[in-house]
């Protein structure tokens, strides 16, 4: 099956982060294809990988990156898809990387998820193609529905912690 969605990291270096990207797709059995290119050390593969991946039938792209974070942007830059950038903590915390990502010019908007948060760039790409594939939609409710009934079992399990009866003097 062909991709829908498209990771890109920096480096390979970056896998450790961007593989919780995947693992998402994965259990929703969204196809999709990662790769490592580097915005400073391979620009005109960069370039063209982005221009060509609508074509390709790439519907979202995540790309993360870390330090000099430009990647994210220069991908979005490139083409008409939505992007998705992970700030990934190299240096500062990540907010480098963060601040890197976030602040782009107008007319260039990436969509910003916090600092090694792959996880919840692949569940943004999911929400973005649940709009137009009600299955998905529909895995994604239970997804979230699920998200639920761990806080509401966590809270039962909490009430069950012996309580000790504070002193008043």
């Amino acid at each position: 099956m062909e991709p829908y969605v498209s990771i890109i990291m920096g480096s390979t270096s970056d896998l450790p982060v961007m593989e919780k990207a995947a693992d998402i797709l994965n259990e929703f059995e969204i196809p999709f294809e990662i790769i490592a290119l580097s915005a400073h050390r391979t620009p005109e593969e960069v370039e063209r990988y982005s221009r060509e991946a609508r074509d390709r039938g790439i519907k979202v792209i995540i790309a993360g990156a870390g330090m000099a974070a430009h990647l994210p942007g220069v991908i979005a830059a490139q083409t008409t898809l939505p992007v998705i950038g992970v700030p990934i903590k190299a240096t500062l915390e990540g907010w480098d990387a963060i601040l890197s990502i976030l602040q782009m010019p107008p007319g260039i908007p990436v969509a910003t998820v916090g600092v090694n948060a792959a996880r919840n760039a692949g569940l943004l790409a999911v929400q973005m193609l649940a709009l137009s594939d009600a299955g998905l939609q529909e895995k994604f409710a239970a997804f979230k529905e699920d998200l639920k009934k761990k806080v509401i079992m966590a809270n039962e399990e909490l009430a069950s912690v012996k309580k000790y009866p504070f002193k008043t003097n």
